[in-house]
């Protein structure tokens, strides 16, 4: 744990870990201030509250001399770590971590961590219904929507704590310390933040930096890069598949889910395949990567079996929203990635209608082109990355410019007939027009819900 009493302590962005943190810190007996570029009227809600706990606001950018008057820096996830007053306080020898670091050095128990490209909120999910499940004490948090820091004051010397982690908040780690670390998979994302692939990779490799041999990484052998992590871990490596077996881990065998806990150990049926409620063979990947990690933490196969019967899909996770017509919407939301919208399509045989574009992150759509072909009919684009989108698939699939969402929506459901799909999985981030993905998602099934009940009225 670090001595926060009487220290001077900056933290760097006010979203929902910032604010968390700058009333952690107080609480120690720190000396607050916080730094955000967004003016005071934007953070509004916020100001008040840190003002009655004693904590400084700078609002409306950064000052140097703010950055160089502490102790400590701690930096919000969705601060770039090149932001230039963080280079110059680094340059000075100020220490400059993140919140989950932050958090890290007071959770008590065991912490059992989960990044990826895609899949890590129902991973993450699914693992702590296993654990609990299991009788575990369990807390949830992280990159799926609870603050670290906030599981602090919660958590034991019993507690599991089950983490989604990001690249963003796994750059800035030090002593992070996960008992099992799990890496879903690696592919193209946040290349608008990280500079490149390799740097993006390396991010996500941060999460068994400080392991050792006594700990374990779940890792995945169909992914080339995700496997390619081996080599870098002082960890015991564990492996999941859903092509072929492994010599320690659990994969797909025969229509069941199975698991092998040694080299030379027996195989363990877990369940059958038909008993996962999850749609696409994504899910069944990040099932069977929960299985590995679960049994590690030493969940029973019957536990691990039950909480996948049970476990439904997380909202804004290739969600099912209604049936207006005949025809189907999902959203995924979450599918803020190239790699994350091709495995929603794939989720489906065809007949697809979908929804793309938002603010772009660097990608490059001509890579779903083959999927596009095969199972879309059409394609209904938003957001400012629309025009990069309609230049790389111009030609691949029938294209349809609408700007918002909800012009995009009307379209398609106009567009599909009974047995097809409407699906939002936009391989963007949601920042040009929306908060965050959860928000775009709820006003897709805002307007699916209204579509309906307009049916109904009609009718």
């Amino acid at each position: 744990m670090m001595e926060l009493k009487g220290k001077k302590v900056l933290v760097v962005g006010l979203g929902k870990s910032g604010l968390a943190a700058a009333l952690f810190l107080r609480h120690k007996g720190a000396q607050v201030t916080v730094s955000d570029v967004r003016s005071a009227e934007s953070l509004a809600k916020e100001i008040p509250a840190l003002l009655e706990e004693g904590i400084m606001v700078e609002a409306g950018g950064h000052g140097l001399l703010t950055f160089r008057r502490q102790d400590l820096i701690v930096v919000s996830p969705g601060v770039p770590l090149d932001t230039p007053e963080l280079v110059q306080a680094r340059s000075f020898g100020l220490p400059v971590i993140g919140e989950l670091e932050l958090a890290a050095r007071f959770l008590k128990g065991k912490i059992l961590a989960i990044t990826g490209s895609n899949g890590k909120t129902t991973t993450t999910a699914l693992l702590g219904a296993i654990l609990e499940e299991a009788g575990f004490p369990v807390l949830v948090g992280g990159n799926i929507g609870v603050p670290v820091i906030s599981l602090v004051e919660q958590s034991s010397d019993e507690t599991w704590c089950v983490l989604e982690v990001s690249s963003f908040q796994l750059e800035s780690t030090e002593q992070f310390h996960p008992a099992v670390a799990v890496i879903l998979n690696i592919t193209p994302d946040h290349l608008d933040r990280h500079g490149s692939f390799e740097n993006y990779a390396r991010a996500k490799e941060r999460i068994f930096a400080a392991q050792s041999g006594s700990d374990a990484v779940v890792l995945n052998a169909d992914n080339p890069r995700t496997a390619q992590a081996a080599a870098r871990s002082n960890a015991q490596v564990l492996w999941f598949s859903i092509e072929h077996s492994v010599r320690q881990g659990a994969w797909v065998d025969s229509g069941y889910l199975v698991h092998r806990g040694t080299h030379d150990g027996e195989v363990e049926r877990i369940m059958p395949l038909s008993k996962i409620p999850l749609k696409g063979e994504h899910n069944v990947e990040n099932v069977v990567a929960a299985v590995c990690a679960a049994r590690q933490a030493g969940a029973s196969a019957a536990a691990i079996a039950r909480a996948i019967e049970k476990f439904q899909a997380v909202e804004h996770r290739l969600e099912y929203v209604a049936t207006v017509n005949g025809v189907e919407f999902y959203n995924d939301s979450k599918a803020t990635n190239v790699d994350a919208t091709a495995k929603a399509i794939a989720a489906f045989s065809g007949g697809v209608h979908l929804i793309l574009g938002g603010k772009d992150k660097g990608s490059d759509y001509t890579t779903l082109s083959d999927l596009l072909r095969q199972r879309v009919r059409a394609v209904y684009t938003i957001g400012s990355a629309a025009a990069k989108i309609e230049s790389q698939l111009r030609g691949v699939v029938s294209l349809h410019s609408c700007e918002t969402l909800e012009r995009a929506v009307n379209t398609a459901a106009t567009a599909a007939r009974a047995g097809e799909v409407v699906l939002l999985a936009p391989a963007c981030s949601s920042f040009d027009q929306f908060d965050s993905y959860e928000h775009r998602g709820r006003v897709f099934k805002d307007l699916v819900h209204d579509r309906r009940l307009t049916m109904r009225q009609n009718a």
